[in-house]
């Protein structure tokens, strides 16, 4: 047989694939009658096109293709698209960097990963290929838009956000870790801008409720959502500035405290300081405060070591619970990002509060007792008491055990009209807006007399414009673009100006897998029938990264598609599957580290199907993994021995008839020795891998298991070919590999098929496991005297109970014990053991 030359069997069968569209699945003729049972989507989260594929695009998409292709095989129509999330500031950026334009440098980098996947030979309907950036897709993302502010739920204010100097922009909250931008790792700012949001709080209750839904997903993934979440239950209470007829509300989960309260806190960014402050000798120095709180990160701000600051505005707000007078501070440790922006200082019972305190020389009121908060003690305390106890200087709620004074205080304040119970999250509005090129025009106008006017569904696309120099320059490029700017109020008639700011990449891939179900649609974003028909994804496999970002807001999207009758789920992704990072010399693959493997050069050299073994045989997908040079070698090794196996097969066996199976030699007595044991071998195998991908997505075992049975092929193969049962056996070996080994390597698979005279094994039905060849043909069995283990046999798998105990009372060693002593029971258990009860 000829040589393993990767390259030409892979280019071969690329160029079949794509000639006869082998991987095209139409939609439904009539999507509403059709039975969605048999159906599959599988989806891998589309890439930045910010450049070309690396290693963790590599694991991401073969191991959607390994699900894709075996469910095909099990007879499922599988849905199987591709896209590019082509918009927004990984795409942007790199064209900075090159000098090239976004639009130029994306769609180059869309025909390489194109070609890249091609090559990588991953089944995918081709024909559903979308782009964010390509105006026929970005014209539904602005229909959307439109649609979220006829409902309220698109809204433009004036608000404090995080910006990112590097990047020149703003980012939503989702976008920050640690107090740094996720994308380029810049320490963020605060600033004070107009900015365009979506009402994602409106959804926090339904997107924690609807977590039920999601039994399937990772249990980090649920976590992470939970928390971001973060809902809190307590109470909202009222606290009057005195002297002014101002009520300030403050979210507490602790309202137990709230006869503990001795000063009030203020964020820098809250919109009421500025009003306590006009006009008197605090405002100067609350000014200068507010403008150095806005230097620091928020990471610097929370921090638990950093001393506590504060400025006084010169103001006192009014306890509702005693009507004390208590002084208003702003402090930078207070965030609007959380509950209401303004909180009640209760520094016996916070330790923020308590270091604030003794900052300030405020004094420290203990109202819950117990073990190191003993009523009056506040003075000596040296650090807050935040344990549970017994109410104490809370006038009739002295003596009650604090949680439960926390309810009846709430209570009490709802009767009084001072607050009531509340629920608070820790999640917050979507910001979307971004003040750079590269992303979708918001469809809005502002007009001198009509004020803000949204762009007619029917002048959609508002198309992005061309411009030379798109650089961030703290506002969106285009703003210096008149043509674009300048317009007429489509209201009233009279002159109008465009939104300059684009839209958030996370609004566009929002809803893409949505697109894929209909993706040339002129009328609509997608026909409700088809998308009804393919929704939920089944599988969805992509980076954990995205629990916070892209998963959160996909599912938020959908709920609001839902309400507006568009969609009839609400859940976009049945099941999720987050694979592991690859990292190179101790770290994650990075440009910036220099540890980037090109995965172009390895399939050049060793071929895509060994490429993707690889990286699925590393290690659980699920887990991180090092790349090691010496790995794909040996995967590399591998793919030839069974190169050289199924060649010799072949040619000691013969090709086969075109379009049939060979004949597995018959189960029973009559196949015997090696051929019997290899066929037990190949249904193990075939038991094995079917379960690990089908059920676990164990794909580093099923592999091991296909190598497991390749290496008992080689040593037994020169004694099986001299009989009839051995070349059955060996045959049907040889067809069980090509076959398992498809949904991982499809091309050296589907060349081999050919050999072996089959054709398009890709639509051939996945092998069954015959339960007569899993049955063991020996087991070991225990014998015991008294429960002692005295011996150890082989028995054949059918023996009979008398055949076992024959076999135990002729053993020797289990003899010695009951030598010259009464056998009172006999206990037989077949498969296990046999135990002598002597006296």
């Amino acid at each position: 047989m000829d040589r393993y030359d990767p390259a030409k069997i892979e280019a071969k069968w690329q160029q079949i694939w794509k000639e006869q569209d082998s991987f095209r699945v139409p939609n439904p003729a009539e999507p509403g009658k059709a039975d969605p049972s048999r159906k599959s989507y599988v989806l891998e989260m589309l890439p930045y096109p910010s450049g070309t594929l690396h290693m963790g695009h590599v694991k991401n998409y073969s191991m959607g293709d390994v699900i894709a292709r075996y469910r095909a095989r099990n007879g499922f129509t599988v849905f199987h698209p591709m896209g590019y999330d082509a918009f927004g500031l990984p795409a942007e950026n790199a064209a900075i960097k090159t000098g090239a334009h976004p639009a130029e440098l994306t769609r180059i980098n869309t025909g390489n990963i194109n070609q890249q996947l091609h090559r990588l030979g991953v089944s995918i309907d081709w024909s559903r290929e979308i782009s964010t950036c390509d105006a026929e897709y970005y014209r539904w993302t602005q229909y959307f838009f439109l649609k979220f502010f006829e409902r309220g739920i698109a809204y433009r204010k004036e608000a404090p956000v995080n910006w990112c100097p590097s990047c020149a922009t703003v980012l939503a909250n989702e976008q920050v870790i640690q107090g740094e931008c996720e994308r380029c790792g810049a320490t963020v700012e605060p600033r004070s801008l107009a900015q365009w949001f979506f009402r994602i709080t409106d959804y926090a209750e339904r997107l924690l409720e609807d977590i039920d839904f999601l039994d399937s997903w990772p249990d980090r993934v649920i976590t992470m959502q939970r928390n971001w979440i973060g809902r809190s239950e307590g109470a909202e209470v009222v606290f009057r500035v005195a002297g002014l007829d101002i009520d300030i509300p403050v979210f507490t989960t602790r309202p137990d405290t709230l006869f503990g309260a001795t000063f009030f806190l203020l964020a820098p960014e809250h919109d009421l300081v500025e009003t306590l402050v006009d006009g008197t000798e605090h405002e100067n120095p609350v000014r200068d405060y507010i403008t150095a709180a806005r230097l620091k990160s928020v990471v610097d701000r929370v921090a638990a070591e950093r001393d506590k600051t504060g400025e006084f505005t010169g103001r006192y707000a009014l306890n509702p619970v005693n009507n004390e007078p208590i002084p208003i501070y702003v402090s930078d440790y207070v965030l609007t990002e959380y509950g209401t922006g303004a909180i009640m200082a209760v520094p016996a019972h916070d330790q923020r509060d308590f270091e604030f305190a003794r900052q300030f020389g405020i004094n420290v009121r203990v109202v819950v007792s117990g073990d190191g908060a003993l009523a009056g003690d506040g003075p000596a305390m040296t650090a807050a008491f935040t344990e549970d106890g017994v109410m104490v200087n809370s006038g009739l709620f002295d003596g009650m055990p604090n949680r439960d004074a926390g309810r009846a205080i709430t209570e009490w304040l709802g009767t009084e009209h001072l607050g009531r119970a509340a629920v608070s999250y820790r999640l917050r509005d979507w910001l979307i807006s971004r003040q750079r090129y590269w992303g979708a025009p918001i469809p809005i106008i502002y007009c001198d007399r009509c004020g803000v006017v949204p762009v007619p569904e029917a002048d959609l696309p508002v198309l992005l414009p061309e411009v030379s120099d798109y650089a961030p320059k703290g506002k969106s490029p285009i703003a210096a673009n008149e043509e674009f700017v300048n317009t007429t109020c489509p209201s009233c008639g009279g002159p109008g100006r465009r939104e300059t700011d684009t839209m958030d990449t996370f609004v566009d891939s929002s809803w893409y897998f949505l697109r894929y179900t209909d993706p040339h649609n002129d009328l609509a974003p997608f026909d409700n029938a088809v998308a009804g028909y393919w929704m939920p994804v089944d599988q969805y496999i992509g980076g954990v990264e995205h629990a916070i970002l892209h998963l959160m807001y996909a599912r938020f999207f959908t709920k609001v598609l839902f309400d507006m009758k568009m969609v009839d789920f609400r859940e976009p992704f049945r099941n999720l599957f987050t694979q592991g990072m690859i990292y190179y010399k101790g770290a994650k693959m990075s440009k910036s580290k220099g540890n980037v493997v090109n995965p172009d050069e390895h399939v050049e050299r060793y071929g895509a199907d060994t490429l993707r073994l690889y990286v699925l045989f590393m290690g659980p997908p699920e887990l991180d993994v090092e790349w090691q040079d010496q790995g794909i070698e040996g995967a590399f090794r591998f793919l030839g021995r069974v190169w050289r196996l199924v060649g010799e097969i072949i040619e000691k066996t013969g090709a086969g008839e075109a379009g049939a199976s060979a004949t597995a030699p018959a189960a029973g007595p009559a196949v015997t020795g090696e051929a019997g044991s290899l066929m037990r071998k190949n249904h193990q195998t075939i038991a094995r891998v079917t379960a690990d991908i089908g059920e676990r997505f164990h794909f580093n075992t099923a592999i091991s298991a296909v190598m497991e049975l390749v290496n008992q092929a080689y040593l037994i193969k020169d004694g099986l070919f001299s009989s009839e049962d051995g070349r059955l056996a060996l045959r049907y070996t040889a067809e069980t590999i090509v076959q398992l080994l498809d949904p991982f390597c499809p091309h050296i698979s589907a060349e081999l098929w050919e050999r072996l005279g089959h054709e398009e094994l890709w639509r051939h039905p996945w092998p069954q496991a015959d339960a007569v060849y899993l049955e063991e043909e020996t087991y070991e069995l225990v014998v015991q005297v008294n429960g002692k283990v005295r011996d150890r046999m082989q028995m054949a798998a059918a023996s009979s109970k008398d055949e076992l105990l024959a076999a135990a009372r002729a053993s020797g060693k289990a003899g010695r014990y009951t030598e010259g002593k009464q056998v009172i029971k006999e206990i037989v258990v077949p498969g296990r053991l046999v135990n002598f009860v002597v006296k």
